[in-house]
């Protein structure tokens, strides 16, 4: 193999990668939370019922 194939394929892999764990990140369950950004931000404050 060429030393610009195994850049490109390295490059390929780490980008796939990437993407896939972005991918998962936005699927996967958080704890709480309660805005559609996911920061958790709304988690945080009581919900005042009076």
């Amino acid at each position: 193999m060429a030393t610009q194939e195994i850049i490109v394929l390295v490059l390929f892999l780490v980008s796939g990668g990437f993407i896939g764990w972005k991918f998962y990140k936005s699927f996967s369950s958080r704890k709480g939370g309660g805005c559609a950004k996911g920061c958790g931000c709304a988690a945080d404050k009581e919900v005042f019922n009076g």
